[in-house]
């Protein structure tokens, strides 16, 4: 007979276990997929709709069904993608104005060029990013955390494991900056903040998504 300690362990096994077999399988997504999206051209519509099609195989559908079969509960209450949607996007548009405010201050007006419109910065690194990436850290892995620990140490944890899924291909596309380890860290740290302030994880999906379209498109940074 199993015991109700090892009961209450069995989940949070499961849960780390979930952890480490997304970061691992991501390790090999710019040394293994990456390279080969790229032959379709960066700029295609083809390699927009591949990028966000695979992203969400494998960040959002994995969350979904563990949400589903191992907690078995509704996966959009639970990730709350259904209530305080109102709150959250306004939170979120607030949150977003003060982050143009601050990136003019720090950079200057923006220069628009048309050589950063394309296919996959519109729709995968701007407009559907927020989706995929705020569905498993702020909206699974925080609250999960948050359910054993306080909201502060699940914030930092779920920060830190966010900041490590960037590692694989910053380090992969000799891309790895100081100034950019800081930025997404405190980005993950305010996106948690506005989850908890609003209720909602539209918060940080319209937030996440207008930070990514103003950094890459708008900025150029």
């Amino acid at each position: 007979m199993i015991s109700a300690a090892l009961l209450r362990r069995s989940p949070l096994a499961s849960f780390i276990g979930f952890i480490i077999a997304f970061h691992v399988a991501w390790i090999g997504w710019p040394y293994l997929v990456y390279p080969r999206l790229i032959t379709l051209g960066e700029t295609t519509l083809t390699y927009a709709i591949l990028n966000i099609g695979l992203r969400l195989l494998i960040w959002v559908l994995p969350v979904l069904a563990y949400l589903r079969y191992i907690d078995r509960v509704n996966p959009f209450d639970y990730l709350k993608l259904k209530g305080h949607v109102r709150r959250g996007v306004v939170v979120a548009v607030v949150l977003t104005a003060v982050n143009v405010l601050g990136s003019v201050l720090r950079f200057g007006p923006p220069h628009l060029s048309l050589q950063r419109v394309t296919w996959n910065s519109v729709l995968g690194t701007s407009f559907f990013v927020g989706f995929i990436e705020e569905i498993p850290y702020r909206g699974f892995m925080l609250q999960k955390l948050a359910e054993r620990v306080n909201f502060w140490a699940a914030n930092l944890i779920t920060s830190l494991l966010f900041l490590a899924v960037h590692l694989p291909g910053w380090i992969a596309l000799h891309q790895l900056r100081i100034g950019r380890v800081a930025s997404i860290f405190i980005v993950s740290l305010v996106l948690a903040v506005a989850f908890k302030l609003s209720k909602s994880l539209w918060a940080p999906i319209v937030a996440h998504s207008a930070n990514d379209f103003l950094s890459f498109v708008v900025f150029g940074l």
